[in-house]
């Protein structure tokens, strides 16, 4: 006699970030994460009660990870002259996967009407934002930092995609803006 396999949240998040990969944010459904995830819609409503919910639970575990990510290159890049800009340089180093860009492309559709969602990007950023302003050169480790965003959030929407070579380019010129950049005013 086999066991009946347990679904737990996690396995319920997996199926609405598979459901946002292939039908896109508008497709994110409480019944299309509910088949994908061979459960019942009420299990689903049980554990997120709405398909909001349900978006801010799948935005609020890929925020953590992301937070982890970040504080495990952070640490990695405690030698450099600004460790938090550093770090972040090198989290995006890595090219964002399709699973990455549908769920940022998820997270930018809920931001219209979600304020939960816009709370918790505000957050992030603010957190960030407070990140650049520690250490040496806050301002320097600033213009830096917005640059690095531009690029990574142009690759996370899928705007464009560069090659290896010029993203290493890109990174080593968004250091450079680092090193250069003058702090005084």
């Amino acid at each position: 006699m086999s066991r009946t396999r347990k679904i737990t949240t996690d396995d319920i998040l997996d199926a609405a970030e598979r459901v946002v990969v292939h039908l896109g944010a508008a497709g994110l459904s409480i019944d299309a994460v509910a088949q994908e995830a061979g459960v019942s819609k009420s299990r689903v409503v049980y554990d997120h009660g709405s398909k909001s919910a349900l978006l801010e639970a799948l935005i609020d575990r890929r925020v953590k990870a992301e937070l982890e990510r970040i504080d495990t290159a952070v640490a990695e890049s405690a030698g450099t002259p600004h460790p938090e800009l550093f770090g972040r340089i090198a989290v995006a180093e890595q090219i964002p996967d399709d699973r990455d860009k549908a769920v940022a492309l998820a997270i930018s559709a809920a931001m219209s009407s979600e304020a939960k969602v816009q709370q918790q990007m505000r957050d992030w950023t603010l957190m960030d934002l407070r990140a650049m302003a520690k250490g040496e050169r806050p301002k320097a480790a600033l213009m830096a930092y917005l640059a690095l965003t531009g690029f990574y959030c142009t690759e996370l929407f899928g705007f464009h995609q560069w090659g290896a070579a010029e993203r290493s380019e890109i990174l080593a010129g968004i250091r450079a803006i680092y090193a250069s950049y003058s702090d005084e005013s």
